[in-house]
């Protein structure tokens, strides 16, 4: 049941009919898309910036926000709330990874394509600042602004630093940071700046090990020089001038 289908792309007339009385075989995940696959096809879901999905049994009344069900005949409902309206969902009968919304992009950054000798062939002839480089979902998928700002960090790299001035050595340590800064913050659910929760509605915990992201003027964990912000592609970039080079 489609509530609202003016999300970030309009959700197509004919989805209700293509999934109806349809099995799921398989849920996974290509980058931020959630991918719901059926015999037919499969649902391409992505949750924007403020987007949810929740199991609710089928007479819970919807809330403001709440655009989507889809109904299971145990009972149960899974819900999609979106205040924003920034994410989207999509269907489509073919292979889902060569759907346009996935077929460019790159190795997931927790996967073995992923290392510190691809990370130094791409960045090569490239003069764009590196925590713009990381962050291109056509380089390496699922870094944010978040994780980009502490993964540099813990490598010892300026964000300002242009991407081709990485020394092989320099882009195997930030490879190994960007796993370890992520796989860190799996473990603890995430990080919560605002209003962002888990699967089981608490917060992420990883705010509390960040090292510079919004400690903009506060004393670096390291070396107590202070932490310094700047705008870098119009999103705020903190960093210690001290301790990255």
């Amino acid at each position: 049941m489609v509530r609202e289908r003016r999300l970030r792309w309009p959700i197509a007339r004919h989805l209700e009919a293509a999934i109806r009385g349809q099995t799921v075989r398989g849920i996974d995940r290509r980058a931020k898309y959630i991918l719901i696959r059926f015999d037919p096809g499969t649902l391409i879901l992505h949750l924007g910036m403020s987007g949810s999905l929740r199991l609710v049994k089928e007479d819970t009344a919807p809330k403001t926000h709440d655009h989507w069900d889809i109904r299971m005949d145990t009972g149960w409902v899974l819900r999609y709330h979106d205040p924003r309206r920034f994410g989207s969902l999509h269907w489509t009968k073919t292979d889902p990874v060569q759907h346009p919304l996935l077929k460019r992009l790159a190795p997931e950054p927790l996967s073995p394509a992923f290392d510190g000798e691809y990370l130094y062939r791409v960045t090569r002839k490239r003069s764009v600042a590196i925590k713009q480089f990381i962050m291109n979902s056509q380089v390496v998928v699922g870094v944010g602004n978040i994780y980009a700002s502490e993964a540099l960090f813990r490598a010892h790299v300026s964000p300002r630093r242009a991407a081709r001035r990485l020394t092989r050595k320099e882009a195997h340590g930030l490879a190994q940071a960007i796993k370890d800064v992520l796989g860190e913050a799996i473990k603890i659910g995430g990080t919560t700046l605002r209003d962002y929760v888990n699967a089981d509605g608490a917060p992420g915990y990883f705010r509390q090990k960040l090292f510079v992201y919004e400690r903009a003027g506060a004393a670096c964990r390291v070396c107590r020089s202070a932490v310094k912000q700047f705008v870098q592609g119009q999103r705020s970039t903190y960093w210690c001038s001290n301790c990255q080079h």
